[in-house]
């Protein structure tokens, strides 16, 4: 079934919740809805980067959460820690954990999805399953609660592929609740994509300390 066509882009306009902010890093919750960077076009130049630089000097990206995955993300705030922070993302010593809800019930308690990914060009902005062309791409994932219908996964990304876990989840045969782009029927029928950014840690790019940045998903 092809995706639904992309709906109007109507971000949210609540306040924004800042988790942390010091002279080197900001992180912040990205609501649902909201792109991380400016998209194509003036009516796509609302973004969590340009509100943040509005309200911040330095801002700069370090990594991206699609526009209907809401949850925790950083920015870099001079050049220094921006390098210093895509090269924990790049060499992948940072620590992520979301929260999702799926369709179906997952039988198992956990494993490891180890499935390379590229780009679908003719049906993008999708990405696919290619044993031959794709980018190595591997997902923990864990069963936190199970419903009637619905399963409560816990996902630790061990790379950072486009669209990863939302692939990856589908594979398995269990695709996110409301996702427009890869469930179908009653499953992509929800007020929002069911996946949330609960949990990041890296190291601090000024003396190399551990922090957290958490944020419990809303759904």
């Amino acid at each position: 079934m092809p995706p639904l066509p992309a709906p109007e882009y109507d971000p949210p306009t609540d306040p924004l919740n800042v988790l942390h902010v010091d002279d080197d890093l900001l992180a912040v919750v990205k609501p649902d809805g909201l792109l991380s960077v400016p998209g194509r076009g003036p009516a796509l130049a609302d973004c969590l980067i340009a509100r943040l630089q509005a309200e911040y000097s330095g801002v700069l990206l370090v990594h991206r959460l699609d526009r209907d995955t809401s949850g925790v993300m950083i920015f870099a705030r001079n050049p220094n820690a921006q390098r210093h922070l895509g090269l924990q993302f790049e060499n992948r010593q940072t620590r992520k954990l979301y929260v999702a809800r799926v369709a179906g019930v997952i039988p198992e308690d956990q494993g490891r999805i180890d499935l390379p990914l590229r780009v679908d060009w003719e049906n993008r902005p999708r990405q696919r399953v290619d044993h031959e062309e794709g980018r190595a791409a591997q997902t923990d994932w864990s069963v936190v609660t199970r419903g009637v219908a619905e399963t409560r996964v816990a996902l630790t990304p061990l790379t950072g592929r486009s669209h990863q876990l939302r692939v990856h989840m589908l594979t398995l045969g269990h695709p996110i609740l409301g996702d427009t782009l890869y469930a179908e029927g009653a499953a992509r029928d929800h007020s929002r994509m069911m996946l949330h950014a609960e949990r990041l840690e890296v190291r601090h790019p000024t003396g190399g300390r551990w922090m957290t940045f958490e944020d419990a998903a809303p759904f």
